[in-house]
């Protein structure tokens, strides 16, 4: 694919994949996931906490560049998602894709960049970046350093490919990011949400599997959408429309319910209707005698995201409603 196509193609984006980020590496990280190239969603942790990442949008691209002197960009990916998790739960979701063999060599890791070190039974606070579809450049054959990039700056920067005059270097970073060769028909914006089982980079706001999970956590505030309950061991994040009916791993098709909940609202005994309120069948009673506490709640407004971008898809909680939703 030529540059002038992949510059058509970001043109074409409508701002949906117009920016791009460098990233500054841990090495360690970098050369485990180098050398495990089947773990190609990845957390790209912050040693602490920190501001939510605010600088792409989901699928935009993110490149990872090693330190001075090294200083060469040596990988990338789209980026999935942002959330602030205790280091457990990053292993949790993540596991090796956090860029460690185990979680004791993760603690190392982070200990190293923090200013205070992580005390004998503490589990931080860490800020991870999540970014789906990585893949790592051969070690002889990285990318030149970034343009402008100052060598003072330790976490990253990012880039307007839109209006950057040094968009050619990025158009290059893309394609072998995307592999060559490769076709993407230009007719169809390239944001377009495509289908779960196509080309992934084809619906940008879709989160990969891991990062879905602790993204939505943090969407509802970690706490059940229907019940509030803040157990975090009993929270989970439910599809609204499973991936095996052609759902997507995106928070609009997400919801954070504790498992009980999560089950029911599954084999439809529990929806929640476009307007975000609860309803509950009436099979529930007549088939288990129980379920009070949901009856209470029928008709109530679940807790929703913050962001309006963010709350649940309300086609596809009509297609619950309609498909699933035990309504007699």
């Amino acid at each position: 694919m030529s540059g002038k196509r992949v510059a058509a193609t970001i043109n074409a984006m409508d701002n949906s994949c117009v920016k791009a980020y460098v990233g500054v590496t841990d090495r360690d990280w970098y050369h485990f996931l180098a050398a495990h190239p089947h773990l190609t969603e990845v957390n790209f942790w912050r040693p602490s906490g920190g501001r939510e990442f605010r600088v792409l949008s989901p699928g935009e691209p993110f490149f990872f560049k090693s330190h001075h002197p090294h200083n060469r960009v040596i990988g990338g990916g789209f980026y999935s998602g942002f959330a602030q998790l205790r280091l457990s739960e990053a292993w949790e979701f993540f596991g090796q894709a956090n860029g460690a063999a185990d979680i004791t060599e993760m603690r190392l890791r982070i200990g190293k960049y923090r200013r205070q070190p992580i005390a004998p039974g503490e589990d931080p606070v860490i800020g991870c970046v999540f970014v789906r579809d990585s893949r790592f450049f051969s070690l002889d054959e990285p990318a030149g350093p970034p343009p402008d990039f100052a060598p003072n700056i330790v976490q990253g920067k990012g880039y307007d490919l839109a209006t950057h005059p040094h968009a050619g270097y990025f158009e290059d970073l893309l394609l072998r990011l995307l592999g060559a060769p490769v076709e993407i028909d230009l007719s169809e914006p390239w944001h377009r949400d495509g289908p779960m089982f196509g080309d992934p980079r084809l619906a940008p706001r879709r989160l990969g599997q891991r990062s879905f999970q602790a993204v939505v956590l943090g969407a509802y505030h970690r706490r059940c959408a229907v019940t509030g309950e803040k157990i975090r061991p009993v929270l989970q994040a439910a599809h609204i429309r499973p991936v095996s009916a052609g759902g997507q791993h995106r928070l609009d098709n997400g919801l954070l319910l504790r498992s009980d909940v999560h089950t029911l609202f599954d084999r439809g005994y529990l929806a929640v209707d476009p307007q975000y309120r609860l309803r509950v069948s009436p099979r529930l009673r007549e088939e288990f005698g129980n379920g009070e506490e949901f009856y209470r709640r029928a008709g109530h407004p679940i807790a929703v995201p913050d962001h309006r971008r963010d709350h649940p898809d309300r086609e596809g909680l009509q297609w619950h409603l309609d498909e699933v939703f035990l309504s007699s």
